[in-house]
């Protein structure tokens, strides 16, 4: 299962345009990816029926046959799944040439059940799956099992019908039967309380442990958090380059003459509060990134006294060697065990030899992505592993 793929948050917004002005469209979405390819399950492209494109499923190298696909697809109004690899010839000639094998569904905006409900609640960060086979999809909300209202045999084809969609509503689509709706709403709902995307396997009737059915579970989240502390020169760019990197961007300082708007016009928050205060009482889960950039003991040690007892995925802290080496007997001095310790990235960011604040942030970011996904910080160029891993 992969996390974090979301390139239908990019094009939500163009597809929604392109339904205010009745313009017919089909969605090619990545839903398994063998080797080094390019892009990971959940990428998606669109492709209107006047020839626009929005998003990209495999940095260029397959777009074209996709587009000429999707337009068929428009025509046709059938889903088609299509395959592309190196050993592909015609994969090939359309420039597949990374050594990775992509397949892809690609869907007509007919078949897309409550596409309206689903683009809007992507929009507005409301949590919501998608399950899509060849020739059915189901849509659940992220309370259709915990509700407890959703048991085998309550879900029909034809329960219920377009328009009747609204958060909090069970399910939409079928897949075309009751129990297969039921297993497929249960998996779609763990994977999308863990942000992941990914192929389920079940039987014809919901059956575990059975390959009769197949189809893709996209997942739909809030973005994830990345809280900025510290509103300087640096905090700017780093809240810039998140938001670049699709992050719900907050700044927090305990200085109002600091942590204006018009210093930091572009952040999604702006928070005047002790920082270690604000952090003790706002939500941080493991995909949030914590960016200490205060670069004072006052400041600093209460904060990450906190951040480091967090499930945070990324604590970085800004500040020399010797401000780190104090930072840390500081905190030792206040109880912090050594593997809350070992979890800081201090001096924060990777060695670019940045000097500019631009520059330190693209370090930063740097870091944040390769602790992400496992990443060495490495070049390419000194390495024999494939360049794109599965996470």
């Amino acid at each position: 299962m992969i996390k974090d793929a979301t390139a239908m948050r990019d094009i939500a917004e163009g597809l929604i345009g392109w339904r205010a002005a009745g313009i017919s469209f089909a969605v090619a979405t990545v839903v398994r990816t063998w080797r080094s390819a390019p892009r990971q399950p959940g990428a998606a492209m669109a492709v209107s029926e006047q020839g626009e494109v929005l998003g990209s499923v495999s940095g260029g190298c397959v777009e074209g046959a996709v587009y000429a696909a999707a337009e068929e697809v428009i025509q046709t109004k059938k889903a088609q799944m299509h395959t592309y690899g190196v050993s592909d010839g015609d994969a090939f000639e359309v420039g597949l040439t990374c050594g990775g094998t992509i397949e892809l569904l690609i869907q007509p905006d007919e078949s897309l059940v409550e596409i309206d409900a689903v683009l809007a609640a992507i929009t507005a960060g409301r949590p919501v799956a998608t399950v899509s086979a060849a020739d059915s999809q189901l849509v659940v909300w992220p309370d259709a099992l915990t509700a407890g209202t959703l048991t085998p045999g309550t879900l029909t084809p034809g329960t219920l019908t377009p328009g009747t969609l609204t958060p909090g509503t069970l399910t939409a689509g079928t897949l075309g039967d009751a129990g297969l709706d039921y297993a497929a709403a249960q998996q779609a709902t763990g994977m999308l309380a863990a942000g992941a995307n990914g192929t389920i396997h079940l039987g014809a009737h919901g059956e575990q442990r059975m390959d009769e059915f197949e189809a893709f579970v996209q997942s739909y989240l809030n973005p994830p958090r990345m809280i900025v502390f510290g509103a300087i020169d640096f905090a700017g760019a780093v809240a810039r380059i998140g938001r670049f990197l699709g992050y719900h961007v907050t700044v927090c300082d305990a200085r109002p003459v600091f942590a204006t708007r018009k210093r930091f016009p572009d952040v999604d928050d702006l928070v005047v509060q002790w920082p270690h205060k604000y952090l003790e009482a706002t939500a941080v889960d493991e995909r949030t990134v914590l960016c200490v950039l205060t670069h004072d003991p006052k400041f600093d040690v209460p904060l990450l006294e906190v951040a480091l007892r967090t499930p945070a995925r990324y604590i970085g802290a800004m500040g020399s060697r010797r401000t780190h080496d104090d930072r840390m007997r500081r905190l030792r001095e206040a109880g912090l065990p050594e593997e809350q310790l070992a979890r800081l990235s201090s001096p924060i960011g990777l060695d670019l030899g940045a000097r500019t604040p631009e520059e330190t942030a693209v370090a930063i970011a740097a870091e944040i992505v390769a602790k992400a996904w496992g990443g060495s910080g490495l070049p390419l160029t000194t390495l024999d592993a494939p360049i794109h891993r599965q996470p």
